[in-house]
């Protein structure tokens, strides 16, 4: 059974990367056609609301503990080329939140690293490793100090998250905490430059088109915000900076898409990071309603609930999901 003592309120379901047999390749974290339709199996598909409907019983206080929807960050092309044919098939109507830079001439370089890490290295632990060797080659940071001055959060971390390894927390430590956004993708495009790839060539494949979209809505799904470039730790952003995200992420989404501003009311934040400056931010743009990326309730963002407020909806890795539904053969 999905639902359990630790989970038994309403919730989204978070998904991201999808693999096939022939173009989307199997990458860390990601699942087949035939694991979504298992998953749902297990979620049980009467538990499952449409985007919209959730939302709607959600503002008329009428959602109940078993009810779910479904999310998918980040403007993945495997999302549509795997994932939309089983959502139809259902008739499940999904939110799908998007980073608008991968719709420009200069995408954010999250979706392009992670292909890169994925095809470019016979493991993570090599990608991790000619990682810290750039950044050794580029930057005077000592590492292992970093590293032992963070012993307990990483042990906190490892705890939360489970479907971590300790060495993608220390990776994500670095990342987000230790080195400056600039400093970060100086490393990354020295990665790229060192392997001779060029993500620009394949990048149809990465990501989801104008045209993707359109189809998406045309079926009846709900496109959303997700911030311009995806930063991976948003609340460390100034205020103006966090506001240039979304006021990017809007232009850039009614723009291309041909829609007025008031129908982009949904969003889902980056990574789970934000702060009350976000919600401030999110608030004067008229974003109704938002979803972040855990279970529980956060107390150092001064959450009392966990579903905290319209901007605050929790929401299940499918990965977990994927790791529950091994340790049972149970359905609901």
């Amino acid at each position: 059974m999905y639902f359990t003592n630790k989970n038994n309120f309403f919730h989204g379901i978070m998904f991201h990367h999808f693999h096939d047999d022939r173009i989307h390749k199997k990458s860390q974290g990601s699942i087949d056609k035939d694991d979504l339709y298992n998953l749902i199996k297990y979620i049980g598909k009467k538990n499952i609301l449409d985007a919209e409907d959730f939302y709607l019983r959600f503002k008329e206080k009428k959602l109940k503990n078993n009810h779910v929807c479904f999310t998918f960050d980040d403007a993945i092309k495997s999302q549509f080329d795997i994932a939309l044919p089983v959502l139809d098939d259902l008739k499940i109507k999904a939110f799908f939140f998007i980073t608008s830079s991968l719709l420009t001439r200069t995408p954010c370089l999250i979706e392009p690293t992670r292909y890169f890490r994925t095809f470019y290295f016979n493991t993570i632990e090599d990608f991790y490793d000619s990682f810290y060797t750039v950044l050794a080659n580029l930057y005077t940071y000592n590492i292992d100090d970093f590293f032992l001055k963070n012993e307990k959060v990483i042990s906190k971390k490892k705890k939360a998250i489970p479907i971590y390894t300790i060495q993608d927390i220390k990776f994500r430590l670095v990342r987000d905490h230790l080195l400056r956004i600039s400093e970060y993708e100086n490393i990354i495009l020295q990665m790229f430059k060192e392997k001779k790839f060029n993500f620009n060539l394949i990048k149809e494949n990465l990501f989801l088109s104008v045209d993707n979209l359109k189809t998406m809505m045309k079926l009846g799904h709900v496109i959303g915000l997700h911030s311009h470039t995806h930063p991976t730790f948003f609340e460390n952003l100034s205020y103006e900076d966090q506001l240039s995200e979304y006021e990017k992420n809007i232009s850039t989404l009614t723009e291309v898409l041909k829609i007025k501003k008031n129908e982009l009311k949904y969003m889902s934040h980056p990574c789970g990071s934000y702060n009350n400056l976000t919600l401030d931010i999110l608030s004067k743009l008229d974003v109704k309603f938002g979803f972040r990326a855990k279970m529980t309730i956060n107390i150092n963002q001064g959450m009392k609930k966990i579903n905290n407020s319209p901007l605050e909806i929790a929401r299940e890795d499918h990965a977990v999901i994927i790791k529950m539904m091994n340790g049972s053969n149970s359905v609901s």
